[in-house]
């Protein structure tokens, strides 16, 4: 199971590719994953990631708080501005913008952690970034959400809020506690976490492309263009924002990974529920959600050949 579960880790980019391509140009062949099951398939990957935390990893927060501070402000800045700025100038309808800005105002994912690992960045800021970041979304994302959209459309914060403490905040704190509890037995799963993890995520991606393929089609390349320059944009202007503050070499390519890499997962359930009359609005997160993992990777490739200097 261990070997499987490295494989399916290693190869998880192509994987979701396949199947998301599958459903997209045969969406009969994946329509049995109900969009339903989206808010459980997160939580499941939440929970997953809360088996693996420790309180040792929190102690980043105290230890380095200004590196943690910079990724924090940075993560709710750079992206939502960037998910600002391409939709206004790409002339994104309503329903497609606000997708392109919830994957903005998302925090990273837990994808970006393993990212950084295979680039030998700086794993510890990457896992604190994201901790810290996800604990603050329950707040921020619907808050800057509702400031870039207000004039567009209806926020729904309230259910954003809410959404966000079920499907992240509770699961990501029962795996925590479980793992403070029972550490041995979490120790014994660790090795099948990322198969389940990408499982989940495989399936969240077949939900969303398969019940939305024709209008994915019909939007032509635009959103696959704005998610990509988003993504990569992303990476760009996190690495140049560490070299502005002159951090190390590993340091420098966490703080690009996690603000390249949104929990798109997480925007594509809060547009099922802050935007409900906007069927479009999932779209851009189960795009980014398959793009990213295949850039994340690439970028990693070029990030372990650089070296720590």
């Amino acid at each position: 199971m261990k070997k499987v579960s490295e494989f399916v880790g290693k190869f998880m980019a192509v994987i979701v590719l396949v199947v998301a391509a599958l459903a997209l140009f045969v969406p009969g062949t994946c329509l049995w994953v109900e969009t339903s099951w989206i808010n459980y398939l997160l939580m499941v990957v939440m929970f997953g990631m809360g088996l693996t935390l420790k309180f040792g990893d929190f102690a980043i927060v105290f230890k380095r708080p200004k590196d943690i501070l910079i990724g924090c402000v940075a993560q709710f800045t750079i992206m939502p501005l960037l998910a600002f700025g391409l939709g206004k100038a790409f002339g994104l309808d309503p329903a497609l913008l606000a997708g392109v800005i919830l994957v903005g105002t998302c925090p990273g994912g837990t994808a970006s952690n393993v990212m950084t690992y295979l680039s030998k960045g700086d794993v510890a800021l990457s896992v604190g970034m994201t901790s810290v970041n996800t604990l603050l979304a329950p707040f921020l994302t619907p808050a800057i959400t509702y400031l870039l959209l207000k004039t567009t459309v209806t926020v729904d914060v309230m259910s954003m809020f809410l959404s966000i403490i079920k499907v992240v905040i509770v699961p990501i704190a029962l795996g925590f506690i479980i793992n403070k509890l029972w550490g041995k037995f979490t120790e014994k799963v660790a090795d099948v976490l990322p198969l389940i993890s990408v499982a989940a995520i495989t399936l969240i991606v077949a939900a969303v492309v398969s019940h939305n393929a024709e209008r994915i089609l019909e939007t032509g390349a635009i959103v696959f263009v704005i998610v990509i320059l988003h993504n990569v944009l992303g990476y760009v202007v996190g690495y140049l924002l560490g070299r502005v503050l002159k951090m190390t070499m590993p340091r420098k390519k966490a703080l690009a990974i996690e603000i390249g890499m949104q929990n798109s997962g997480l925007a594509t359930s809060l547009a099922g529920t802050a935007f409900p009359d906007l069927a479009m609005a999932t779209v851009p997160g189960a795009i980014f959600s398959v793009w990213h993992n295949i850039s994340g990777a690439l970028l990693a490739n070029v990030f372990r050949r650089m070296g720590e200097e």
